[in-house]
C-alpha cells in the first residue's frame, strides 16, 4: 500500500458492519489513527469490545440527533447501505441533514468518503465500464445508490468539501465468501448464460478506503475492481473447489427464473466488466490480489466449510 501517515483529524465510521469493523482495527493496527479519534456510528452498540467511542444513531429515524456530530474537521466514511426499498435513499438524506446544521465552514467535515457500487451503472452487455460512463441503474436497489451519490455531491459541491466516491463491485474474503449456498448446492447459470461478475478482495478495499480518506490528494469517483471479471458461474465454481466443496449443478437461464430468487435473477440481468485503470494510477497502488486466483489461493487454508 502507498505510504500514508497518521491523521490528526477526527475520524467517523458511519456504519459499522463488515467493512467498518475492519477498517477501525486496520486504522488502529496500523496506528493511523488512535481510538480517542475514531467513532463509530451505526443503530445498536457492537459486539467487539475496541476501545473506540461509539454512538448509537438510527438513520430511519428521520430527524437529526441531538449530538453534535460529526466534530469539526471530520473525516467521514459513509458504509450505511440504503433502505431495502423506494428509489431513495433516505438514510443519506437524513445524515446530510445532520451535516448542514454545521452551518460554519470551520465546523464542517473536512472529507468524505461515500461507498457506492458499480450497480449504478446498470445492465452494460459485458462492455468494458470506467468512470464516465453515464449512470443507468436499472433496478430500485441500484438506483437508491445513485440517490446517495447525487445527494453527496450536491452536499460537497456546496460546502466545497472533498468527496471521494467508491464504486465497489462484489467484495470477497475468506470470511466472506457463498459456502453456504453452495453447501446447499442451489444451482447457477450455466457459463454460457453467465452475465460477467467484477470483484475485489476485502484487503484490498480497505487500503483503498484509507487511502481515499487520508490521503489529501485523493478526491473525485473511482471504480473499486480487481480489473480482472469473470462469469458468476466461474466465480462459484473457483469457490467450491478452493473451499472443497462440490460444484453446484448448472442450469439454463431459462430453467433459473423458476429456480433462484429474484433477487439473484437481477443480477443475471446485468452484465459488465470494470476498468480499474484510474484507481490504479491516482492511488499509485498495486493490488495484493489482483484476480480471484491469487485472493482464493492465498485464503484457501482458512476455507473451511461448515459441516
Amino acid at each position: 500500500m502507498p505510504v500514508v501517515t497518521a491523521t490528526t483529524h477526527p475520524i467517523y465510521i458511519i456504519g459499522h458492519g463488515y467493512m467498518g469493523h475492519k477498517l477501525l482495527q486496520v486504522l488502529l493496527d496500523q496506528s493511523l489513527a488512535s481510538a480517542e479519534q475514531i467513532t463509530t456510528v451505526a443503530r445498536s452498540l457492537p459486539e467487539s469490545q475496541i476501545p473506540n467511542q461509539h454512538l448509537v444513531w438510527d438513520l430511519d429515524r428521520t430527524e437529526p440527533v441531538k449530538q453534535s456530530i460529526p466534530e469539526p474537521g471530520a473525516i467521514i466514511y459513509y458504509f450505511v447501505p440504503p433502505p431495502p426499498k423506494g428509489r431513495r435513499d433516505t438514510r443519506a438524506q437524513t445524515f446530510i441533514a445532520q451535516l448542514e446544521q454545521n452551518t460554519r465552514a470551520e465546523t464542517r467535515p473536512a472529507k468524505i468518503v461515500l461507498i457506492s457500487t458499480t450497480g449504478v451503472y446498470g445492465n452494460c452487455y459485458g462492455q468494458w465500464v470506467d468512470e464516465t460512463a453515464p449512470l443507468n441503474p436499472s433496478v430500485d436497489r441500484a438506483r437508491r445508490r445513485a440517490d446517495a451519490e447525487q445527494q453527496f455531491q450536491h452536499y460537497a459541491q456546496n460546502h466545497n468539501i472533498p468527496l471521494v466516491i467508491l464504486r465497489v463491485s462484489g467484495i470477497y474474503a475468506a470470511d466472506k465468501l457463498p459456502l453456504k449456498r453452495i453447501q446447499a448446492q442451489t444451482p447457477v447459470v450455466r457459463e454460457e448464460d453467465s452475465p460477467y461478475s467484477n470483484r475485489i478482495h476485502a484487503d484490498d478495499l480497505l487500503n483503498i478506503c484509507i487511502i481515499a480518506g487520508l490521503n489529501p490528494d485523493i478526491e473525485g469517483i473511482y471504480n473499486c475492481s480487481d480489473g480482472h471479471p469473470t462469469t458468476m458461474y466461474d466465480y462459484f465454481m473457483r469457490v467450491a473447489r478452493a473451499s472443497h466443496l462440490p460444484e453446484p449443478p448448472a442450469i439454463s437461464l431459462e430453467q433459473a427464473r423458476s429456480k433462484l430468487s429474484s433477487g439473484m435473477l437481477s443480477y443475471m440481468n446485468e452484465s459488465r466488466r470494470i476498468d480499474n485503470h484510474k484507481l490504479l494510477k491516482d492511488f499509485k497502488l498495486t493490488l495484493k490480489y489482483p484476480d480471484l486466483e491469487q485472493g482464493l489461493n492465498t485464503d484457501r487454508h482458512f476455507l473451511q466449510p461448515e459441516l
